[in-house]
């Protein structure tokens, strides 16, 4: 089972969420590097995204700082990139 790295981004998520699609896009288009966990390939790791999140709801995304958005608007996901001096 895969967990999150300590020094990058992780994104749990799947195909079929609207949500993860828009933030996976978002994380592309500024270039910034994240380790994606797709759900549906690895449905056990929806067990440690709920552990993280105290949620079912995706995306889960991890910060290297060890916080964590779930189902982030793009304009949180940019706040917290730009205070990690990630973008």
């Amino acid at each position: 089972m895969t967990t999150p790295a300590s020094d990058t981004i992780t994104m749990f998520g799947a195909d079929w969420c609207g949500d993860c699609r828009r933030t996976k896009k978002q994380l592309d288009e500024l270039g910034v590097a994240y380790t994606y966990i797709d759900l549906v390939a690895e449905p056990a790791a929806a067990d440690v995204a709920k552990d993280i999140s105290g949620r079912t709801n995706i995306p889960v995304v991890v910060y290297p700082d060890a916080s964590h958005h779930v189902e982030p608007s793009n304009a949180d996901v940019e706040a917290k990139l730009r205070e990690l001096s990630l973008i």
